[in-house]
């Protein structure tokens, strides 16, 4: 039986509780006995599990308030949709760690980006791994999950590939879609992120999460269209850049040109699961890409 840091109920502090990952973890982390703090801006209008809180991760002073008594949080913050994301993310993190520590956390929980460390990291997932260092940077332990694509109803990332494969008839689509990935299912993250909730084996560890397939972004529009029962040809065309990447997937989805240009920058790099660790912490077998794509279309209907 792996330790725990306590016997006692857990104070969880939930960071974008109201978010795609968030709202699906917070009444997990009810359900499991822990007292929950959903910390939003905007707290009169959330309806979430867990006591909703205020807090800012730009306003040292809310987060102080949130964080008193807290002995877990977990960080689920970022702004890839904006031009200075990684300022941006990087001066959060160093705030919410360093308030953390002089409010005695016991555990940060962050939900990262996979990638090799000697890999040419693109600026999305560069800020990933400097928000695991300044979370930790004023002493409180972190444990950092590295996910790839989370497939889930309401994630960016699946739904870029949904409206794909939904509303065009054929695709001329650019070299990315080679690039080896390894989705997963938002059940099996909002699993592992509760699981390591309090484990002392899990202190100031990272760890890689993803399903049990490792599949190219071609494969995974391919199966998207197989589960639903479509036909969809696909042309690779090499000469198609980043930046008219953006603004053919803004011309055709919902995603705006600038959350687009910073998601597609990450696709060129191989981001598949090399240690598998996390299953000594939290048994279990991930779901399969088609049965998470199923469960993620079921959702949206």
């Amino acid at each position: 039986m792996l330790g725990r840091m306590t016997d006692d109920d857990t104070t969880v502090l939930l960071t974008g509780a109201s978010g795609f990952v968030g709202r699906r973890l917070a009444p997990v982390l009810v359900e499991a006995g822990h007292e929950v703090r959903a910390m939003t801006r905007r707290p009169e209008e959330y309806a979430g599990a867990g006591e909703a809180v205020f807090g800012d991760v730009a306003d040292s002073d809310s987060l102080a308030a949130a964080l008193t008594g807290v002995d877990v949080a977990i960080y689920l913050v970022h702004s890839l949709d904006r031009p200075d994301f990684e300022k941006r993310d990087a001066d959060a993190a160093r705030t919410f760690g360093a308030v953390a520590a002089a409010s005695g956390v016991r555990q940060i929980v962050y939900l990262g980006g996979l990638g090799a460390e000697d890999a040419d990291l693109s600026a999305h997932l560069r800020s990933r791994r400097e928000v695991e260092q300044l979370l930790g940077e004023a002493g409180v332990p972190v444990t950092v999950l590295r996910a790839a694509i989370v497939v889930g109803d309401g994630g960016i990332s699946w739904e870029l590939t949904r409206q794909l494969v939904k509303r065009l008839p054929a695709m001329v689509v650019p070299k990315w879609v080679s690039t080896r990935t390894q989705p997963i299912a938002i059940d099996d993250v909002v699993r592992y992120l509760a699981g390591v909730i309090g484990q002392e084996s899990a202190l100031g560890r990272i760890f890689e999460i993803g399903g049990p397939d490792q599949l190219t972004y071609l494969e995974m529009l391919q199966v998207v269209a197989r589960v639903q029962g479509r036909p969809l040809p696909i042309l690779p065309v090499p000469l198609l850049t980043p930046r008219l990447s953006s603004y053919w997937l803004a011309l055709v989805t919902d995603v705006d040109v600038t959350t687009g240009r910073n998601l597609i920058d990450s696709m060129g790099t191989e981001v598949v699961v090399t240690d598998h660790s996390i299953r000594d912490v939290v048994p279990g077998e991930p779901l399969t890409y088609a049965e998470a794509v199923r469960r993620a279309l079921a959702d949206g209907e």
